[in-house]
This record gives C-alpha cells, sequence and structure tokens, in this order.
C-alpha cells in the first residue's frame, strides 16, 4: 500500500487530504511542521509527500533540503504562493512537482498518482533507453530520434536539451536545472537560450509545433515532456 506524507498547518486542508486519500486506500501520516515532517520521514519511510511550503517552524524549502539529502522520494509541493521565483526556487531544491493552492482535489491526486508512478523502479537501466511517443522514437543509448521512419539530425545542444527532458518523462524540469545541465553551471537565468531551442525542437518533432503535445512550457517556471 503506497504511505503519503501530508505536510500542512491548515487543519481543514489536512482533513481533505487523508479523507480522500484514505477512500483510495492510501496509508497517511500527516504533520503539522517542518520538524515533525522530517522525523515522521526518518520514521516511516514516505512513498511519496505532499508538502506545504509556508509551515510555522520552517520554510518548505528547507524541509525539501532535508529529505533531499538521503531521500529520492517523489515531493509534490502544496502551496498558495503564487510567484515563479518561489516556484522555480522549490523544484530546484529538489521538488518533483508543483500544485497552487486553491486545488481541484482530482488534479492534486492524478499529479500524486503520477509522482509515484515515475517513481517506481522499471527494471533494469536498458529498459529506458527507448522512449516512444505518437511521434517519434528516442533512442538513448545510441543518441538517435526517428520520425516517420527516418533519423531527425539534432545539433548536440538540441540532443542534450532532449536527452534531460525524456530521463525526466512527466517531471516539471526548471529553467535553471535545463540551463545549467546542458549549458553548464555559470548559466542559470538566460532563458532565451531555452525558448530557441525548445522552438527547435518542436519544429522537428512535434506534429504541430505552435500547438505542442510533447514538449510542454509550463509559464516562468520550465520545461515538461509528456509521452
Amino acid at each position: 500500500m503506497t504511505r503519503v506524507l501530508v505536510v500542512e498547518d491548515e487543519p481543514q486542508i489536512v482533513r481533505a487530504l487523508v479523507i480522500n486519500l484514505k477512500a483510495r486506500k492510501y496509508e497517511v501520516d500527516a504533520a503539522p511542521d517542518g520538524a515533525t515532517a522530517l522525523e515522521l520521514a526518518a520514521a516511516r519511510h514516505p512513498d511519496v509527500v505532499v508538502l506545504d511550503l509556508g509551515l510555522p517552524d520552517m520554510d518548505g524549502v528547507e524541509v525539501i533540503k532535508g529529505l533531499r539529502g538521503w531521500t529520492r522520494v517523489p515531493i509534490l509541493v502544496l502551496s498558495a504562493r503564487h510567484s515563479s521565483d518561489e516556484k522555480v526556487e522549490a523544484l530546484d531544491a529538489g521538488a518533483d512537482d508543483y500544485v497552487t493552492k486553491p486545488f481541484g482535489m482530482d488534479e492534486l491526486l492524478a499529479r500524486l498518482r503520477a509522482a509515484v508512478r515515475r517513481a517506481e523502479p522499471t527494471g533494469s537501466p536498458e529498459d529506458d533507453v527507448m522512449v516512444e511517443t505518437d511521434e517519434f522514437t528516442v533512442d538513448l543509448a545510441a543518441k538517435k530520434v526517428h520520425r516517420q521512419g527516418r533519423d531527425v539530425r539534432l545539433t548536440p545542444t538540441e540532443w542534450h536539451l532532449l536527452e534531460v527532458l525524456v530521463r525526466n518523462t512527466g517531471r516539471l524540469v526548471s529553467q535553471r536545472q535545463l540551463l545549467q545541465e546542458v549549458w553548464g553551471p555559470s548559466y542559470g537565468t538566460e532563458t532565451n537560450y531555452l525558448r530557441v531551442y525548445m522552438a527547435q525542437l518542436r519544429r522537428k518533432l512535434e506534429a504541430d509545433p505552435s500547438h505542442p503535445k510533447h514538449f510542454i512550457t509550463e509559464p516562468g517556471m520550465g520545461y515538461r515532456f509528456e509521452r
């Protein structure tokens, strides 16, 4: 049974989450603050964490950093903060996804299921070297992309950007992370690079580049690859 750790100090939200999660056969632990959350995570080893950033004793980003010191458990951030800078800070600290309050319970549960699914072991590393969509196929081992039976020519930078996104399928990757992984640690704010290269990838791989299905922009935050 999947165990969820809910870290939230608003009793009404905790109650709603606990009721909805238990109704769907999840086991649930709840923590009202960051210190309790870190203790419960160490003791109970949850399969996924739902974390509010606005906690009474510490910032939620500190909780993320504390967890990331020893575990790769999926972290779904839940917060009333709307600024993209704060969202990006949480993602850069190691969060896997972000839902803004007020939220729909169905959306939150769908994001939670996706986070758990991505974290499940898939067998040998070779199982993931080929990623197929209805438009194209990415062969990570051979570093090739095929579309409509033909090889697609990508520049080294286009390939590197594609590889980072594909290896994080379904996960929001922040602009800063993409820039630093593709262009290097001294890059973090040159978002125009991303716009240019994402447009090139869409032009080469999407059926309708102006309405992308696979390379999704999360405005002000980053990008997500969907199969």
